[in-house]
């Protein structure tokens, strides 16, 4: 519900009684008493979908001309009947299109509200800022509840809708205003990310290897569904922002695809890991093409355009040929996506034969583990270490054959036998087999347990 309140000239009076009459809505005249030869202020109770429409109505009859209007949210309304507005029939007659592109609110009232999210401002520039740094030490702490706390803080709801709702209404100063807000943004994160992830490595963690942290090997070689999650994010912002909605939670989610890979590309660097580098890289490139493509088509559909109909033919081609050039990057960039996407498929059917390999095997397996290489847009797996109740030497060597024979990879497989027999701490030995036949035998002292160690290797 929204509070139309109108400032009307003396020579609109009758105008805008009339149009009032003919709608059928409820409304209340006061006299105005600044002395600005202003003759009433009139004041409107209007369904959020009902505000866009009224206004245009306003403008044909000239009320801006010497006259004002204020839009405000209404929590409540006291009223012994019913205030009358759209009514439920109404409502329930509309097509599901129809009822997608209303409950939005006014032009206006989005155009004002982006324009202030979208302000580069020193909170801006703070919150970006500390949220990449708590982003990046949840990274290097592998800590997904640090990373989702950075989310939180992070201010690029603005920006990311800012422009897409600049190129609707043709006001090209906010589009500029988003897209520069959205660069700096982006370009803070990841400078800050990497200033602090740098501080890091000469102080506290100077050999951190980032393949093992799983927070930043989650982003790394993203796959297709990276794109549905950019998408959504972007689609549920433009959303939220138009229909009046709680605009901050959804924020955390656009965050979520920005923030997170923007540290990661900073670790990287700080690191230096080239791999990684143009892994989350690409991530972050995705995700940004995807949210501004997503918002941009959602607000076209909710129907928003510019006042006047020249201006609506000039933002009708101005958009679609953002959305096509976004389009077209995100078809690039998406090559990338397709790519890691089937190497996940075949990494994925690699460990189900492998898993079935050990299970046919005469071992009791415990566990299986396969460790990959990761390279741009691909892991390769590289060994199988198998976890196994047996006292046979040659498991390793049938093993490493097997999954050769049947998956056409070759990697190194280790054994590790864990042995049933429980005795006092002694003096043992720990082999290590290798698929020549040579042997190094070792004493160490093992208490409870007598386990070996097979590799086979060609």
């Amino acid at each position: 519900m929204r509070l139309l309140q109108m400032a009307v000239p003396p020579e609109k009076h009758e105008t805008v009684v009339e149009l009032l009459e003919d709608r059928g809505v409820d409304y209340a005249i006061t006299d105005e008493t600044s002395e600005r030869n202003t003759a009433m202020i009139v004041s409107v109770p209007l369904a959020t979908g009902e505000v866009e429409e009224f206004l245009d109505s306003l403008r044909k009859i000239g009320i801006e001309r010497g006259g004002y209007a204020i839009i405000t949210d209404v929590e409540a309304i006291l009223a012994d009947g019913e205030v009358e507005t759209e009514t439920d029939e109404q409502k329930s007659m509309e097509s599901p299109l129809e009822l997608f592109t209303s409950n939005r609110i006014s032009r206006e009232e989005l155009q004002d509200e982006v324009t202030e999210m979208a302000a580069m401002t020193p909170s801006y520039v703070f919150f970006t800022v500390v949220s990449a740094i708590v982003a990046c030490a949840g990274l290097l702490t592998n800590s997904a509840a640090v990373v989702v706390g950075s989310m939180v803080i992070a201010p690029l709801l603005g920006p990311a809708v800012g422009a897409s709702v600049g190129s609707i209404v043709n006001d090209e100063e906010l589009f500029r205003t988003s897209v520069l807000a959205q660069c700096l943004g982006l370009v803070l994160a990841v400078l800050s990310a990497t200033v602090f992830a740098y501080f890091v490595k000469l102080t506290i963690m100077p050999t951190v290897d980032l393949k093992t942290l799983d927070e930043v090997i989650s982003r790394v070689n993203p796959g297709a569904l990276s794109l549905i999650v950019a998408l959504g994010s972007g689609a549920a912002g433009a959303f939220s922002v138009s229909a009046g909605a709680s605009a901050p939670l959804v924020g955390v989610m656009i965050a979520a695809a920005l923030i997170p890979p923007a540290a990661a590309v900073g670790l990287s660097i700080a690191y230096w890991s080239p791999v990684i580098l143009v892994s989350v890289a690409v991530l972050l490139l995705v995700n940004v093409l995807s949210i501004n493509f997503a918002s941009l088509g959602v607000l076209w559909m909710r129907g928003y355009r510019p006042t006047h109909w020249s201006e609506q033919q000039i933002a009708k081609r101005t958009t679609l040929k953002r959305l096509g050039t976004l389009f077209v990057g995100l078809l690039v960039v998406s090559g990338f996506l397709v790519t890691t996407s089937i190497n996940l498929n075949q990494n994925a059917q690699f460990k189900e034969t492998v898993d079935d390999i050990a299970a046919e095997s005469d071992a009791r397996v415990l566990a299986v583990n396969i460790s990959y290489e990761i390279r741009p847009f691909a892991r390769h797996p590289t060994s199988v270490t198998v976890r196994a109740e047996t006292d046979s030497d040659r498991t390793a060597d049938r093993l490493r054959w097997q999954i050769k024979n049947r998956t056409g990879t070759d990697v190194s497989v280790v054994v590790i036998q864990e042995s049933l027999q429980t005795s006092t701490p002694n003096n043992t030995s720990t082999q290590s087999f290798r698929a020549n036949g040579s042997k190094e035998v070792t004493n160490r002292l093992v208490p409870g347990k007598r386990p070996s160690i097979a590799t086979g290797r060609y």
